[in-house]
């Protein structure tokens, strides 16, 4: 509202000073003018000052030069007429002089000070007070002083009607030829005979000097104005209207709005200003754009990330929290966090919020507590601090897992694995973890101590090898590592004795890598059993091969009574016999002897137990030495034997007399096959064994193959699956016990190697029998 007692004007010039003196106060453009405007107006007032005091003194000093030649002229126009002492001339020259424009008066005053001449007629003849001013100038000291400056000379004054003066006095000099003058002798000690006071107005001289002085501060006022608007200008373009590109600029990026850059082409340091606030404006932006995306993205992670987010002040209260912890309690902000999360009164004991608060760390903790349905719950609650610039803790973030389900899984994880630990150290068999880089036992159950007599913690760390009493390992560690089945392998215990082992390997999950589980099994009663049954076998076999035994026997028997008969009838008779028949009959008679002593050996070791450790068995003699007990009795019944076995086979990982076994039993399973697929009506050639070995590679392992196969009526589809069973046979009740193929088959799987059944090239049954070749000790077996 307008002041009532201001006028129009005054009320409006008063509501608009404020807005003036801010818009000045706030306006670097206003400012700089104003200083510039200042400033300007200074210097050229301060010049024109200097310009027209310069002027003046220039003006001054022309006026007096003037003066003083005009007094020079004077002086010497009167020089003549005071030579010849005519004063009506002296008076005329002066009066005429007088008349010039501006002169005032001109006297003449002797050396009393009287004006002797002047043009103003009414003061000749006075008497002039020598201390005055135009007098004191020479006389102010004693003597007077006879020469002096210009500008002592000089006087400036003001006449009676206040117009400005001028006077110069002219000292009249005392010359020689004054002093020889007949008329007018003046003595030659005077130096100066009078004075010429010349007196000259100075208004002219004053009005030019007032008009210069205006047309001079005109002349300024007009410069620094236009100075001052081409300054304003030139400030407004390159410096005010950047600034104001620079300032928008600025507030848009404070403001967060689109920056569309700012545009200053200028090469100075706005414009390097300029370029730097857009380059500056983008980056901001662009990291503004950055921190709103982060932002939005942890605002997004904080409302949906799956647990219960709150932040609490000093008294527990809740500040803010996330959308989960909002959904599950429904709570409002101002709530205490214990109220809201169990129902309490009075904060949580050892409360991890207030010891967060106490020693500004951060702190974690389980708390089980009950949900709304009254199911308990288990929350993992962890706390951090949020501090101000001081690092003083304003508040603290706590953060709620429900881990119930995690914590049922971890008691039934646990609970399982005490129970799976509980059969791992109570299985039978010894079971052991290793390394799959070196085989070093990394776990074991506790079934090694009684089958080693080792402590569990004694094995730890150790190599698996190292329970191995083989003279080479190499085959073993081979098979471990390819997870094959060991059948067999001796061991040896912490007392140093041995026992046979099975083995059993495969790759399992351990914690942080994949390692060996290895199972040993104590074979050692097994293979006691089979060996007494085997020897069972064997003693089955002799029986029922002790015919052919001893119609092989009894071949030779003949052969040395033959002879022994020819002896005596030629003892008898008196007659000699020839040196050649002796000798053949005598070696007839060795020849016939070693024949059935080497088949009462084969007896005696096919009847002996075979010892347990593996050697270089040559599969072609084995085959060989078992026919040679079948040959006459297989020759009787008329079964062709073909054999087609190869020189140089290699030699086999196995012990000869079980395996010369296998091939008995498969002969004798042979034999009673075509006997009774063609009875004893047969033609010669109708019934045939054919005995095959050879050599073939399997992956990279090597092995050598022996088939036995018959022409005889085969093997039914229905029972090709049991054969290998123990007591399974498909003769006669009394004919067969129905454990010769299946001590076969332990026997072959004891050696590593394979047999199996199949029908056979002429329809009858064919049995193939696989060994690995041996390896000298040192060789890896492949």
């Amino acid at each position: 509202m307008r002041p009532r007692f201001l006028p129009l004007g005054l009320a409006d010039l008063a509501q608009a000073l404020p807005r003036l003196l801010r818009t000045i106060r706030c306006s670097l453009i206003t400012k700089l003018a104003i200083v510039s405007g200042v400033a300007l107006m200074f210097f050229f007032f301060l010049w024109s000052s200097l310009n027209i005091n310069a002027m003046k003194t220039l003006t001054t000093e022309a006026t007096m030069s003037d003066m003083n030649r005009l007094g020079n002229t004077i002086n010497l126009g009167l020089h003549y007429a005071m030579l010849t002492y005519a004063p009506d001339t002296i008076r005329e020259i002066i009066k005429s002089i007088g008349t010039q424009q501006g002169i005032l008066s001109i006297r003449v005053y002797n050396k009393k000070g009287q004006i002797k001449y002047s043009n103003l007629i009414s003061e000749i003849d006075e008497l002039t007070d020598i201390k005055e001013e135009g007098c004191y100038v020479c006389h102010r000291t004693a003597p007077p002083q006879v020469h002096l400056a210009l500008r002592e000379r000089t006087r400036f004054f003001t006449d009676e009607s206040g117009q400005p003066c001028i006077g110069i006095l002219r000292p009249i000099e005392n010359e020689p030829a004054c002093v020889n003058d007949a008329c007018h002798v003046h003595p030659a000690d005077k130096k100066i005979l009078g004075l010429l006071d010349i007196t000259v107005s100075q208004a002219a001289n004053e009005a030019t000097l007032a008009n210069y002085t205006e047309r001079n501060f005109l002349a300024a006022l007009a410069v620094a104005g236009g100075t001052f608007l081409v300054l304003f200008l030139f400030t407004h373009l390159l410096v005010n209207r950047p600034v104001r590109a620079m300032i928008q600029a600025t507030r848009t990026i404070a403001a967060g709005r689109t920056f569309r850059g700012v545009d200053i082409r200028q090469a100075d340091e706005l414009g390097e200003l300029g370029r730097a606030i857009d380059s500056m404006g983008r980056e901001v932006l662009s990291k503004q754009a950055e921190l709103v995306r982060q932002k939005n993205r942890y605002q997004d992670l904080f409302e949906h990330v799956p647990c219960t987010i709150t932040v609490q002040d000093s008294n527990l209260r809740l500040l803010s929290y996330n959308q989960a912890f909002a959904d599950e309690f429904h709570v409002h902000p101002g709530q205490y966090c214990y109220k809201a999360y169990k129902g309490r009164e009075e904060p949580c004991d050892n409360c991890p919020v207030i010891r967060t608060f106490e020693d500004g760390l951060p702190h974690s903790t389980e708390e089980i507590t009950l949900d709304r349905d009254g199911c308990k719950r288990t929350l993992f609650v962890s706390t951090s601090p949020m501090t101000d610039e001081s690092g003083k803790v304003t508040s603290v973030m706590e953060i709620s897992l429900d881990i119930s389900q995690s914590k049922f899984l971890e008691e039934e994880l646990e609970r399982s694995r005490k129970k799976y630990q509980a059969i791992f150290s109570c299985i039978p068999t010894a079971l052991f973890v290793l390394s799959l880089d070196d085989l070093t036992i990394l776990e074991c159950n506790t079934r090694p101590q009684a089958l080693y007599g080792y402590e569990p913690g004694e094995l730890l760390g150790t190599s698996f090898l190292a329970l191995f009493d083989e003279p080479d390992l190499a085959p073993f560690e081979a098979a471990i590592r390819a997870e094959r089945p060991i059948d067999r392998a001796r061991h040896r215990r912490k007392n140093g004795q041995h026992f046979f082992a099975a083995l059993r390997v495969s790759t399992a999950a351990f914690p942080g890598s994949q390692v060996y589980l290895a199972s040993v099994t104590d074979i050692t009663n097994r293979l006691e059993t089979e060996q007494q049954l085997i020897q069972a076998s064997k003693m089955a076999t002799l029986g029922e091969m002790s015919t052919s035994v001893a119609h092989e026997l009894n071949q030779p028997m003949t052969v040395i009574q033959t002879i022994s008969d020819l002896l005596v009838r030629k003892v008898r008779k008196g007659q000699c016999v020839d040196q050649a028949t002796l000798t053949e009959m005598a070696e007839g008679i060795s020849r016939h002897i070693a024949r059935a002593t080497g088949i009462i050996n084969h007896m005696r070791e096919f009847g002996r137990k075979a010892d347990r450790n593996l050697t270089a068995v040559d599969m072609g003699t084995v085959l060989h030495r078992t026919f040679e007990l079948f040959s006459q009795q297989l020759k009787v019944r008329n079964i062709e034997v073909a054999f087609d076995i190869p020189e140089g086979l290699p030699t086999v990982a196995a012990q000869a007399n079980p395996l010369e076994q296998v091939f008995m039993n498969l002969l004798l399973n042979a034999r009673d096959a075509v006997d009774e697929h063609y009875g004893s009506a047969s033609r010669p050639g109708e019934k045939r064994i054919a005995i095959t070995a050879g050599v073939e590679t399997i992956g990279e392992r090597q092995f050598v193959t022996a088939s036995i196969a018959d022409n005889g009526a085969g093997i039914p589809p229905e029972v090709l699956g049991r054969i290998f069973e123990p007591f399974f046979t498909t003769k006669e009740v009394g004919k067969g016990t129905g454990l010769g193929l299946s001590i076969s088959y332990g026997i072959i799987k004891d050696y590593g190697g394979d047999i199996v059944a199949a029908p056979g090239p002429e329809g009858g049954a064919m049995f193939t029998i696989r060994l690995p070749v041996w390896q000298e000790p040192g060789v890896t077996r492949t």
